[in-house]
């Protein structure tokens, strides 16, 4: 019986602690069963104590009921349990009572254990009854003791209700278990910060104040602050009293009210996700408005010296912090907030705000004051946003001299690379700024210290020509390849753009340079089918061909014969030779150019050889060349025309007659030999047209080209 008390006894400790069952009802369960054991061990042992007794007439039960031995059990059982139970209530024994001297004795023992019993019953209901009221008790005592107060310094009705308000709240979170904070407050640091932030991290995230901090910063900021509840109608920040806390929205509806003339005037309300009494912490001025809640709100709570402590040791989340501040103020169109800018920005540009700025942010707001500030306390000239562009190319790229005076002045790397290998003089380029330029070119900028081949494939996507050659006058190189192998002529040709694939090759660009996959400009324009841009390098593969093979000058090559004088290079505007419509950003003028050159006719009525090749069609190149004679027709030097080769001969005898102005009939090869058919016409051959009237080498009657 003892172990089985004992495993009974653990067994209700053990439901006590479980938080699955009620404490208050176990409590009573576990006294009741206390009582009724006691009550059953005490009339059990009376009643082996009449039983075995050698007079059974002289016992408690054997008074009453003679032949209680012959009974049944459950009359025993019963009759044993009455007298236990008027014992231990203390009712007094009437007609059952101790008749011998062991009897008495053990009534002495059980009266004495009774004494201890009931104290333990009465005490512990005791406290069960007052724990369930105490909080009553105390809650109307606070309420009386505020009535009393207000009543007593004759406060007006608003601050009394607001009074009572808070302190029912206060009674209502306690009752029901909502004081989340305090439960927060006894837990260590560590699982805190993992409740805050489960429960109030996606909240703070969404805050347009913390919009771009980094994660490591907002779960600091989101560990520190408090959750409290605000019931309907009460004041949380007062207009002009001072900044201590910063407090965020949960939950409900609160106002914010600015104070006019004694008037109230709702600015702006706030939801879940709005932030109140930033202004104050952020510029270390009386809070602007006064916040009040319109429903039950849950907010969190920030200490301003906390919230700085962890903004400072963070340079570029404190800079975006004002950033965002700033934006936000600039979208109100409230009067007020647009007062308010205008005091930050001037307290921003005599360095009196608290938080940590970057130079990057005084020159994305173009504040030289702000920024010479920042550079008189020490900060480094060459310091970099947090996408890695130094503060150098940042002024640079807006054009803004004044910043980028100052920073040279300060010691700013003039060559500085950016992430993506810019330098401050390219950034200056690219926006046109030519003051700036200037100015960095002075203090000894160069192209050449950043990635060229990044320059010139960026002014080539862009199809622009002009910066292609700005480059070319602060002594950059747009031949040099990018990082991936690939040149700006790469890009040109993926572009279409004949004028600007024209100024490279003049620049000395490869069309044979192959990029990290093995392609080559040549490849390109093959790929993708531009008639004018593969043109362009037949014309200068030719060109080169002709400058390593004679030594005769180019313009010697084309529209003269022995004797005649130079002729003046016409301007050619050479479309798609498809036939299709032409783009306009195609278009090109060859004037001095290598295609002018190699296109330039010469119409010669007295003269009528030529040369004629074939112009952006995807069938093999000819050059057709005619002189008075088989091996004679090239070394005449002939007027030359770049047309598209015609599907058959034909056509191209078509072509002769109006290039030229005479009706040739036939085709003949370099050697002489005779052209039947265009399909025999390979890249690079050579052929001339010629009429009827040829009479053979030695005379001409009329040479056709």
């Amino acid at each position: 019986m003892g172990s089985s008390t004992c495993f009974g006894f653990g067994v209700s400790e053990e439901l006590e602690k479980d938080r699955k069952f009620n404490y208050f009802w176990v409590r009573c369960a576990k006294l009741i069963c206390v009582t009724l054991f006691a009550v059953h061990f005490a009339g059990c042992f009376f009643y082996f104590i009449a039983a075995r007794y050698h007079d059974p007439s002289r016992t408690w039960i054997g008074a009453s009921i003679p032949d209680f031995h012959v009974q049944s059990l459950w009359i025993r059982y019963v009759t044993a349990l009455y007298w236990s139970i008027t014992s231990l209530s203390t009712v007094g024994y009437g007609d059952l009572n101790a008749k011998n001297t062991w009897e008495m004795a053990f009534v002495i023992a059980y009266k004495l254990f009774n004494l201890g019993l009931t104290s333990y019953l009465i005490g512990n209901m005791t406290n069960l009854v007052v724990h369930g009221t105490s909080r009553t008790r105390k809650y109307r005592d606070t309420i009386q003791a505020a009535t009393g107060f207000a009543q007593r310094n004759q406060l007006p009705d608003r601050l009394q209700n607001q009074m009572i308000s808070h302190l029912s709240l206060k009674f209502r979170i306690d009752s029901e278990g909502l004081d989340q904070q305090e439960t927060l407050d006894a837990l260590p640091k560590a699982i805190r910060s993992s409740i805050s932030h489960y429960l109030f991290y996606p909240i703070v995230a969404k805050v347009y104040l913390f919009r771009g901090v980094s994660n490591d910063t907002l779960f600091q900021l989101v560990s520190e602050m408090k959750a409290e509840y605000f019931p309907p109608r009460e004041d949380v920040i007062l207009q002009n009293e001072a900044p201590t806390d910063l407090y965020i929205v949960v939950t409900g509806i609160m106002d914010l009210i600015d104070h006019k003339s004694g008037a109230e005037q709702v600015c702006r309300v706030e939801k879940t996700g709005d932030v109140a009494g930033e202004i104050g912490i952020l510029c270390c001025r009386p809070q602007t408005f006064t916040a009040r809640t319109r429903s039950l709100c849950q907010l969190l709570r920030l200490n301003r010296t906390t919230f700085l402590s962890i903004v400072q040791s963070n340079v570029g989340d404190a800079t975006t912090i004002v950033n965002n501040l700033l934006q936000y103020l600039k979208e109100q169109e409230d009067p007020v907030m647009m007062r308010v800018l205008r005091e930050i920005e001037k307290m921003l540009a005599q360095g009196r705000l608290d938080l940590p700025l970057t130079l990057c942010f005084a020159v994305t707001r173009g504040d030289d004051l702000l920024l010479h500030q920042l550079l008189r306390r020490g900060l480094d000239p060459n310091e970099s946003d947090s996408n890695g562009h130094p503060a150098l190319h940042i002024a640079a790229s807006k054009g803004i001299d004044n910043c980028v005076h100052l920073l040279l002045d300060y010691g700013a790397d003039p060559n500085s690379q950016d992430s993506e290998g810019s330098v401050p003089l390219w950034e200056a380029m690219v926006g046109k700024h030519g003051d700036v330029v200037k100015l960095l070119i002075e203090n000894g900028a160069t192209l050449s210290s950043g990635d060229m081949g990044l320059f010139a494939s960026t002014a080539a996507e862009q199809n622009n020509l002009e910066l292609l050659e700005d480059i070319i006058r602060c002594g950059g190189d747009v031949t040099v390849p990018k990082r991936d192998g690939s040149t700006a002529l790469h890009v040109a040709v993926c572009e279409g753009n004949a004028q600007v694939v024209n100024f490279l090759l003049e620049q000395g660009a490869d069309m044979d340079k192959p990029d990290c996959y093995g392609c080559t400009p040549r490849n390109l324009a093959d790929q993708k089918g531009h008639a004018m841009i593969k043109a362009l390098f037949e014309a200068k593969r030719a060109q080169n061909i002709t400058c390593m093979s004679v030594s005769t000058p180019v313009s010697d090559l084309v529209g003269r014969r022995s004797g005649e004088p130079a002729i003046p290079l016409p301007q050619l505007t050479v479309g798609n030779s498809t036939g299709e419509g032409s783009d306009p950003m195609r278009k090109t003028n060859f004037h001095n150019s290598l295609l002018g050159i190699i296109s330039a006719a010469h119409v010669n009525r007295q003269s009528e050889g030529g040369i004629l090749s074939s112009v952006g069609v995807p069938r093999p190149a000819a050059v057709l060349g005619g002189s008075s004679g088989h091996n004679a027709l090239l070394r005449a030097n002939p007027a030359r025309r770049l047309v598209p080769l015609p599907c058959s001969l034909r056509e191209l005898l078509d072509i002769g007659r109006d290039k030229f102005g005479f009706l040739p009939t036939k085709v003949l090869a370099e050697g002489g030999a005779e052209i039947d058919d265009v399909k025999v016409i390979r890249d690079g051959d050579h052929l001339v047209l010629v009429s009827d009237a040829w009479t053979g080498e030695g005379s001409s009657k009329q040479d056709g080209a």
